[in-house]
């Protein structure tokens, strides 16, 4: 008898992605279908995406790109704002304008070399600017994401105080 075994803590996602650029011939050529893709998970709004521009994408939709960057930038947010609670420090900001670079292999292919993460963090008092900075390595530790990738993610954190 076979017997599974879950590790803790497993979780699971799912969703659903379709793809809405048919324009009546399907995929009959390169240029012939719009990249266009509804991605969907129970209970939440829809997501309208794309290829990224210069691959043919529709540039006011999210792209697979864009995503893994707000992926990122989003869990090592709240990773920090955990970590910051568990070192007694008030965040009373925070704003993160994230970069990546992305190289194109010559063969049809890719990869994200690195991500850079720029959070400018505003603390409630100056007395929590130490643990604030140090807050980034703990969040770093425990991103989920971050912790997923092949490639560096970095961070540039800047903190600073309303009250002096």
């Amino acid at each position: 008898m076979a017997q599974t075994s879950h590790a803790l803590g497993d979780h699971h996602y799912a969703l659903t992605a379709t793809w809405t650029g048919n324009t009546g011939t399907g995929t009959s050529g390169y240029r012939e279908y719009r990249r266009d893709v509804t991605l969907a998970v129970d209970g939440k709004p829809d997501v309208l995406a794309s290829a990224d521009k210069p691959f043919r994408g529709d540039p006011s939709r999210w792209n697979p790109e864009d995503m893994l960057l707000a992926s990122l930038s989003q869990c090592h947010l709240l990773s920090y704002l955990h970590a910051c609670v568990t070192a007694g420090v008030v965040v009373v900001s925070y704003r993160d304008d994230a970069s990546g670079l992305m190289r194109e292999n010559g063969a049809g292919g890719g990869a994200f070399v690195e991500v850079m993460l720029r959070p400018q963090v505003v603390v409630a008092d100056a007395s929590m600017i130490d643990a604030a900075e140090k807050a980034h390595a703990q969040a770093n530790e425990w991103c989920f994401i971050a912790n997923s990738m092949n490639f560096p993610v970095r961070h540039e954190a800047t903190v600073s105080a309303l009250h002096r």
